[in-house]
This record gives C-alpha cells, structure tokens and sequence, in this order.
C-alpha cells in the first residue's frame, strides 16, 4: 500500500508497507547535487554530506555510528549530480532510532571548524583514490567532456582547489538555500505501524520553517561531440564512448533500456560476446544509459591493453552501425523486455531498493509509477519504438570520448567513423 502525504510545510512523505518483511528503509532526500553549484564551490554537496555523519548537538561522530550499529542496522548515504539521500535500513522495531537519528544528524549537526578541516582531508583522500583508479576516472571525465561549462559536467566529489575554498560559513550558506521543506521528501519502505510513523515524521519535521524557495527548473544542456585524454602510467587504457540519451522521467528511457540490454549491458549482450568472449580484446564492456533533469548520456566503456585500441574501436563503430542499419531482432526484444522486467521485480523485494526508487521519483518527478504500470510500460515497447529510439540516440557523427592510460598518441575518432 502506498501513501503520499505533504506536510503544511512542504516536505513529503512517500511510504510502502511492505508487511511480509521485517526490515524498514527510511531514506531523507533533498533536492540538491552537484548539478545545483558553481565553480566555485564545486563538492559542497557532498562534503556536506560526510559532515552530517561528525556530530550533532547531543552525539558525537562515534556515538552516531554506535547508535545503528548497536542495532544491528546500517546507515549511509551518498551524493549524486541533482540530489543527496540520508538512510538507514534496520529491522521493523527499531523505525524510531532510525528516525532520531537522521532527523537529528539533518537538523542539528554542528559543522565545526576542527570536524571540517579533519574531513577536508578524508575527501581529499577519496579524490586521490578515485584518481588512483583510471577505470572510475574515465566515467567522470565523459560528463565533464560531453557537458563542458555546465554545472551538470562538474565532478560530484568537487576539485581539491574548491574544497580548500570551503568553510563553515560556505556550508551554512548552502544548506539555507538548498536544504529546504519543499525540496524535501522522506522516502519509507519496508514494515511499520503507519500512524505511528506518520506521526513521528510530523513531531520531526513538521515545525521546520523557511522563507526561501528554490525552483530546480534546469535547462536543456547542448551535448558536445568532443574528447578528452589523459595520459596516466597504466597497464590497461580505460575508454569511455558517449552518446546523447534520454533525460530522466521520459517514456523513451524504456526502449533505450531494452535495447542497452541487447547491445552492451550485460554477459549475453553483443558486444560483450564479440570483444570479450570471442575476440578476448579486453576484460571488461558494457554500456549504460544515464539520466537527468532535460539531459542524457548514453555511454559505452572497455578497458583494454592499448595495442588493442585500434581493433577494439573498429568493432565498436562498426556494431554501432550495424544497430543503426538493422535495429534488435523480435526475438531479442523479446528477451531483452523480460530481462527489464525480471530485474525490476526482484529489486522490488529489497527494502532499500524500494526506497530508493520512491524517493528518487518523488523528488525529481512528482510522480510514483507503480509496478503494474512500470510493467506495462516495459510491455508497451516494440521494434518501432526501439527504432525511433536508436535512429535518436545513436548518432555516429556525434559521439564522444574520453580516454585514461597509456596513450602515447592523439586518438582520431574520424578514421573509425
């Protein structure tokens, strides 16, 4: 049973009983990301976020991580381009704790100067290990290749110039014009008593007020058919191919996913089984599509030695074109949309999973899907639709690269198209 509620003050409740578990996921969402800084401030978002996890008024960084694991529960959260989630996942008994905890690490964290300087450090280290690994690397600079001078390209965990930049004032500032009741949603799943936990979101959130608003309405992003290399001391070269997808909340993401599953997202896919299985030209390929508010990203990635660049890029290019000329057969579809399915059922028996897809849809649509719905849409797809979508998406003369490893020379694109 599912069951939407907004408060007098803006923020909304998004909950699924789920009664045949013992588990509850509480999610707190909040509108705001990378996509939502400048240049300046770059990270903010998610420096805020492993702030909230050093001390409130009443605990101490230990005394939070000792109240869920005393439980046996877990607690997390993460940052991504539009939004940040606070969770927890415990059993059904011990909601409550749950709720204290986040509601009073959101409202009552204390950001001090010697905590801020210490976790400066903690993300600077977890820079410099995303930079230690190409194969992640690869992954940021294609956004920032593709959406170059949009927010949207900027890297979620921010630059080591910009968090040097950031102070208790600079995140103050921020959280009062971004952490706001409107752009909030509390996202549940799981077992609970539902008076009871209505009750106890409204005694905790109820009574916080603000004058300020704050209209996520993002613009279109133009899509730049560029590249970017690094070169980097590797034994393997990581590249990522780019192209302009589908943005968040359109129904053509459906038939994207169908075809993804048939051309590069997962064991059985064709490039997986041609580059991999029967070429053996590198260890990892596989495809995905990602989407924004008015933007998408289609992206191809392999990591390969780079004596195989040149075979490796000759056999993507020419899959690509082989899908725009002859699109997926009838009986690929047909497994690809039971692949769709079958995947979204059974993440749909995870708390977490459940609360992560309430709380994301709540808060970047305004609208819940349900399953039977969700079903329907996977089920309303077919070969015209697939077409469509391929003859927009796959754009030969407008992809883009990004490239991490050993690349000793400039690498043309044209001569492969």
């Amino acid at each position: 049973m599912l069951k939407r509620i907004t408060l007098d003050n803006g923020v909304r409740i998004i909950c699924e009983k789920i009664p045949y578990v013992r588990s509850v996921s509480v999610g707190v969402w909040v509108g705001t990301g990378s996509r939502n800084e400048t240049i300046e401030i770059n990270g903010v978002s998610h420096f805020i976020e492993h702030m909230l996890f050093k001390g409130t008024n009443k605990r101490s960084a230990k005394e939070i991580a000792e109240s869920i694991d005393s439980i046996g529960g877990q607690i997390n959260a993460f940052t991504g381009k539009e939004c940040t989630c606070y969770y927890t996942k415990t059993l059904d008994t011990h909601i409550d704790i749950a709720l204290d905890l986040l509601t009073d690490m959101f409202f009552n964290s204390t950001f001090s100067k010697k905590d801020i300087d210490v976790e400066r450090k903690v993300v600077i280290e977890e820079i410099g290990m995303y930079e230690d690994s190409p194969e992640d690397l690869v992954h940021d600079y294609l956004p920032e290749t593709v959406w170059d001078g949009d927010a949207l390209g900027m890297p979620i965990l921010g630059t080591h110039d910009c968090l040097h930049k950031i102070n208790r004032d600079t995140i103050i500032d921020y959280i009062s014009g971004h952490y706001l009741p409107s752009n909030t949603v509390i996202a549940v799943a799981g077992n609970y008593d539902e008076n009871s936990l209505v009750e106890s979101i409204k005694r905790n959130f109820g009574s916080w007020h603000t004058d300020k608003t704050l209209e996520n309405q993002f613009g279109k992003v133009s899509f730049k058919a560029s590249k970017k290399i690094k070169e980097k001391d590797t034994e393997q070269m990581h590249i990522c191919l780019g192209f302009e997808g589908i943005e968040h909340g359109n129904d053509d993401l459906y038939p994207l996913l169908a075809v993804n599953n048939v051309f590069g997202g997962g064991m059985s896919s064709r490039l997986f089984q041609k580059i991999r299985e029967e070429m053996g030209l590198v260890y990892s390929i596989y495809s995905y599509p990602s989407s924004y508010k008015n933007a998408g990203l289609y992206t191809i990635y392999a990591g390969m030695n780079p004596r195989h660049q040149d075979t490796f890029l000759r056999l993507v290019m020419n899959d690509i074109r082989i899908l725009e000329k002859y699109g997926i057969s009838e009986d690929e579809l047909a497994k690809s949309k039971e692949q769709l399915k079958g995947s979204y059922i059974l993440g749909l028996e995870s708390t977490s999973s459940r609360m992560n897809s309430l709380g994301k849809s709540e808060l970047m649509l305004g609208i819940i899907n349900s399953p039977e719905e969700v079903l329907n849409k996977i089920d309303a797809v077919n070969n015209e639709k697939v077409n469509e979508v391929i003859k927009r998406v796959f754009q030969i003369e407008k992809i883009s690269l990004a490239a991490v490893g050993n690349i000793k020379s400039d690498i043309d694109l044209g001569k492969y198209i």
